[in-house]
C-alpha cells in the first residue's frame, strides 16, 4: 500500500500558497486493510475514509466510466490494481492533477508543474466532457487565480459540454456549491466571464445573462451596461471581504433590469419588484440558503431607498427598518448596508468614493433602538394605541437626528 497527496494542496504548495486541506489517495489497498488500520468509512459512491487521528480524507484509488448524463452518471471501480496514473488522469486539470509520495517526490504525468509554470488552466483529458461540473470549477479557478489563462482548446471543450446539453443535467445543490465557493473568491467576475464565454451562464443563470447589454440610469457612464456593473459590484464586495450573503445579494441586486421593456431604457422605474419576483424562483431553483436568500431579498428591495436617505422622511426610515426587522437582526441589516455600498460604489469613477449613507442609516437605527417601547407600553392604557406610539416615538427620535431636509 502506498499513499500519496493529491490535488489542491500539492498545487498550492508549488504555488507558495497556504494549504488549507490535504487529499490522500492509496493505492494498491482494498477497504478491508482500510478498516483494520482504523479508518472510519464516510463514502457512499466510492471508498473514501477518514484518518484515525487527523480525519483527513484517504480515498482508493479508481477509475470511473461515464454511464448517464450529469454529475451522478459514473460508475466507479477501486481495486489494489488500479494506479496511481489512472486515478489521475480522471482528474479535471493538469495543475490538480500532481501527485507527491511520502518522501517527497513528485510523480506528474500531465505536465502539470508545466502549465502551473505558464499560469495555464487545461484540461487532463477529452473525459473533462463527461462531468459538467468541471465547468464550474474551472471558472472558479479562473476566479481564483487571477494571473492565470484558461486553455483555448479548454474552452472549446467547455463550450461543447454546455451545446451538447450535458450542463442541463446538473444539480442544484452542485451548482450552488460552486458558485458560491466562486462568490468567495478574490474576483468573482472572472468566474461568470468564464461560464459567460462558453455558454453555461445563460443555461444556469438566465437572469444574470440578462442583464448584459442593458443600459444603465441616463446618469451612468453610458459604456458601462448593468451586467458589467453588477460584475464590478461583485469585485467590490469581494475587495470588502463581505460574506456570502452580501456578495449573493450584490450579485442578484438588478435582476429586474434585464427584464425592463426598451421603450422603458434607459430608466428602470420599479425594478426592485421585479427584481424580486425574478429572485424568488431563481433561489428555488438552486436552493440557495435562507440566509443568502433573505437579505437578497432586501438589498433587491430597498437599495435604492438606502442610497437616497438623504430624501426621506423620518416616517419612511422608520417604515424601513422595521420592514427589515433591523431592531431584532441589526447584524443582518449592516450586511444590507455593506451590499448596498458595493453597489453604490461599483461604478466607473465611484470605487473610492466614501458611502456616508450607511453610517446616517446606523445612526438612524440607533436612534430607533433608543425608544423605550416597553415603557411606552407600560404607560399606554389602550393597548390597541400601543403599536401607534411606539412607531411614533421612533419617528420622532429619527427626525431628531436631522439627517435630512424633512418634506411635507
Amino acid at each position: 500500500m502506498k499513499i500519496y497527496t493529491v490535488g489542491g494542496a500539492v498545487r498550492d504548495e508549488l504555488l507558495g500558497l497556504k494549504v488549507v486541506d490535504r487529499d490522500y489517495v492509496v493505492v494498491g489497498a482494498t477497504p478491508e486493510e482500510m478498516l483494520a488500520r482504523g479508518f472510519r468509512p464516510v463514502g457512499k459512491d466510492f471508498p473514501v475514509f477518514l484518518h484515525p487521528s487527523t480525519q483527513e480524507e484517504y480515498a482508493l484509488a479508481r477509475t470511473e466510466r461515464k454511464t448517464a448524463p450529469g454529475y451522478h452518471g459514473f460508475v466507479f471501480h477501486a481495486a489494489p490494481e488500479v494506479t496511481l496514473e489512472e486515478d489521475l488522469a480522471r482528474r479535471d486539470l493538469t495543475i490538480n492533477a500532481i501527485a507527491q509520495a511520502e518522501d517527497g517526490t513528485l510523480i506528474d504525468p500531465f505536465n502539470g508543474r508545466a502549465d502551473l509554470a505558464a499560469k495555464l488552466l487545461r484540461h487532463v483529458s477529452p473525459a473533462f466532457a463527461e462531468d459538467p461540473v468541471r465547468i464550474l470549477r474551472v471558472a472558479r479557478f479562473s476566479a481564483r487565480f487571477l494571473d492565470f489563462t484558461i486553455a483555448p482548446e479548454t474552452v472549446a471543450l467547455m463550450q461543447a459540454i454546455v451545446a451538447s446539453g450535458e450542463a442541463d443535467h446538473l444539480v442544484a445543490e452542485r451548482v450552488w456549491q460552486e458558485l458560491a465557493k466562486g462568490l468567495m473568491e478574490a474576483r468573482p467576475s472572472r468566474m461568470f466571464a468564464t461560464l459567460r464565454e462558453c455558454g453555461a451562464l445563460a443555461r444556469l443563470l438566465p437572469e444574470i445573462e440578462a442583464l448584459y447589454g442593458v443600459p444603465q440610469r441616463a446618469d451612468y457612464h453610458p459604456e458601462i451596461d448593468t451586467g458589467v456593473h453588477v460584475m464590478m459590484v461583485i469585485d467590490l464586495a469581494a475587495n470588502l471581504g463581505l460574506p456570502l450573503p452580501a456578495r449573493f445579494a450584490a450579485l442578484t441586486h438588478d435582476l429586474g433590469k434585464g427584464v425592463t421593456p426598451a421603450e422603458v431604457l434607459p430608466r428602470h422605474t420599479g425594478h426592485e419588484t421585479i427584481s424580486l419576483a425574478l429572485l424568488r424562483p431563481l433561489c428555488q431553483r438552486l436552493r440557495v440558503p435562507s440566509d443568502c436568500r433573505d437579505l437578497a431579498k432586501l438589498v433587491a428591495r430597498y437599495h435604492s431607498e438606502i442610497h437616497r436617505v438623504e430624501l426621506l422622511r423620518p416616517v419612511t426610515m422608520v417604515r424601513l427598518l422595521e420592514r427589515c426587522d433591523a431592531l431584532r437582526r441589526p447584524e443582518r441589516f449592516d450586511a444590507m448596508l455593506a451590499a448596498c455600498e458595493a453597489d453604490y460604489r461599483g461604478r466607473l469613477g465611484h470605487a473610492q468614493r466614501p458611502y456616508p449613507q450607511a453610517d446616517q442609516w446606523r445612526l438612524a437605527l440607533a436612534a430607533f433602538r433608543s425608544v423605550d417601547a416597553a415603557g411606552i407600553a407600560r404607560s399606554c392604557d389602550d393597548l390597541a394605541q400601543i403599536p401607534e406610539r411606539i412607531h411614533a416615538a421612533r419617528v420622532a427620535a429619527v427626525k431628531e437626528l436631522g439627517l435630512q431636509e424633512i418634506k411635507p
